[in-house]
């Protein structure tokens, strides 16, 4: 019997595997292409509970352009929902995916939500400050409210976990509460953040001064799903490039500063 041995070496010409291998290149290459295509055009949707000036109803809050701004400047779409009445949920939702992101949080968070991946570049300080109608005097720290009748909207930990020895402490359900009091001399001291403050206070028509320096800064960051941590650097870059042209100051401005003028 006889037995016909196979040749060693390649079976193909090497002209028919160099185009084999062309084909297969160019393949992937088209996938890799779509596949990018689809992550550049798919609109990434990002939630806050933060109301005015940082949202407002005609969108041109300052979060509402900026998220815009920094998403495009890093050549992405997104977009930003609002929902005021469930703050938690909007944490709950981003850590599970099923939104994209959270648009304004403190640093930490992922501790908490471990789904939840921090853009590291600062999108700004919010500042925790004292209100009043007569009385001026520097809140140099916390002791410096110790003599007055002072008043804070619940849950807000900041002031909870500080003001502890003040005269009287008031606490109320929301804003326009907090600067009822202080507008009618119920309180001498009404303790919020500085930019949502002056917005309240404009629009209830309540002739108050913020004191300074704030009494407390926290660092206010972007947050992604983990899905999304590739794009991590690439937000992070953008939203330096926005503050190194101008375009940050622009949006702070028209939208912030604005509101002390």
């Amino acid at each position: 019997m006889r037995i016909r041995t196979l040749p060693t070496g390649n079976f193909f010409p090497s002209w028919c595997f160099a185009q084999w291998r062309h084909k297969c290149t160019w393949a992937l290459l088209c996938c890799l292409s779509l596949s990018g295509a689809a992550q550049a055009t798919e609109k990434l949707v990002l939630t806050t509970g933060v109301l005015a000036p940082y949202t407002t109803a005609d969108h041109k809050g300052f979060l509402d352009q900026m998220i815009v701004a920094v998403f495009r400047e890093a050549g992405l779409d997104a977009e930003l929902q609002v929902f005021s009445t469930s703050t938690a949920r909007t944490l709950l939702n981003a850590n599970a995916g099923i939104d994209d992101g959270e648009a304004m949080r403190i640093a930490g968070l992922e501790k908490q939500y471990p789904n939840l991946v921090r853009v590291p570049e600062t999108l700004i300080f919010n500042e925790f400050v004292a209100y009043t109608t007569q009385l001026k005097f520097a809140t140099s720290d916390w002791k410096t409210l110790e003599p007055y009748v002072v008043s804070y909207i619940i849950g807000w930990k900041i002031f909870e976990n500080n003001v502890r020895n003040a005269k009287e402490v008031t606490p109320v359900r929301d804003a326009d509460q907090l600067f009822g009091l202080l507008a009618n001399g119920r309180a001498d001291v009404a303790l919020y953040e500085r930019w949502q403050g002056l917005e309240r206070i404009r629009a209830l028509g309540v002739k108050a001064q913020v004191l300074e320096p704030p009494l407390a800064k926290a660092e206010m960051f972007i947050y992604l799903n983990k899905k999304h941590e590739v794009l991590v650097p690439r937000v992070a870059q953008a939203l330096a490039r926005l503050k190194a042209n101008g375009t940050y100051k622009r949006i702070f401005d028209a939208t912030l500063t604005s509101l002390t003028k």
